[in-house]
């Protein structure tokens, strides 16, 4: 082999291509890990009402690691998204020293019992609100199902003037809607709609005018309803003369 100068000279060749590589990804490390590219800039944008500077300030100081080049965009993002009112944060780099973050907020349409809130399109997620919101009380999953039928049941009750202020579905999926007159509706499980708007149908004519506070009205029945006054008593039966 010694005496194979064309054999010596690939050899020679490799070595140095090696040697070169192994510089330039040196090099390569050192440049993206160089503390000459630190990220000096933090620009945020977006409509923000709930998320507060602070909080953004505080994730930018503990959370935020690495140099331009090194810094996780995935992890970043993740930690932007741990704040409460965030639904999505998107970040990306912006030579030569800044990164940039668009927040989107959730928008609250509801409240999940006593543990958190639903967003307009359906998802749960656990922030807190003062606002006068409807309230769910269902099986876990059923968020969209509830959501959806909030809107739906707007539409239903539209002509009555009055609004679902509380939205129960049991686990065998049967509706009872409190209305913000205090009215309760039993709909049950089938015709839930149908069952509304003849509700709806019925309040400024027949319901309204009855002169009682109505606790429940009961709409399951085919061809009518029933409304439970707890005041209302009966007049007292009229005894016919005798002879």
């Amino acid at each position: 082999m010694w005496d194979n100068h064309q054999a010596l000279r690939s050899l020679a060749n490799f070595l140095l291509l090696a040697s070169l590589s192994m510089l330039l990804y040196a090099g390569g490390v050192w440049f993206v890990h160089s503390p000459w590219f630190p990220v000096k800039k933090i620009q945020i944008d977006g409509a923000l009402k709930k998320v507060t500077p602070e909080q953004l300030k505080y994730i930018a100081e503990h959370e935020l690691s690495g140099t331009f080049f090194t810094l996780d965009i995935d992890n970043t993002r993740a930690a932007f998204g741990k704040l409460p009112w965030v639904r999505e944060a998107q970040v990306r780099r912006r030579w030569p020293d800044t990164l940039e973050i668009i927040v989107v907020e959730h928008e609250a349409m509801a409240r999940w019992g006593e543990n958190g809130l639903i967003s307009t399109s359906g998802v749960w997620f656990d922030a807190a609100s003062d606002a006068p919101l409807p309230v769910f009380f269902g099986p876990a999953g059923s968020e969209q199902e509830m959501s959806a039928m909030l809107g739906q049941l707007r539409q239903a009750l539209a002509s009555s003037g009055l609004k679902p202020v509380v939205l129960n579905l049991s686990a065998r999926r049967a509706w009872r809607v409190e209305l913000d007159n205090g009215v309760k509706l039993e709909l049950g499980r089938s015709d839930v709609l149908m069952r509304t708007e003849r509700f709806a149908g019925h309040w400024k004519d027949t319901l309204a005018g009855l002169g009682y506070r109505i606790d429940t009205v009961d709409m399951r029945y085919p061809n009518g309803f029933a409304a439970r006054m707890p005041d209302y008593k009966a007049p007292p039966a009229h005894i016919g003369a005798t002879r």
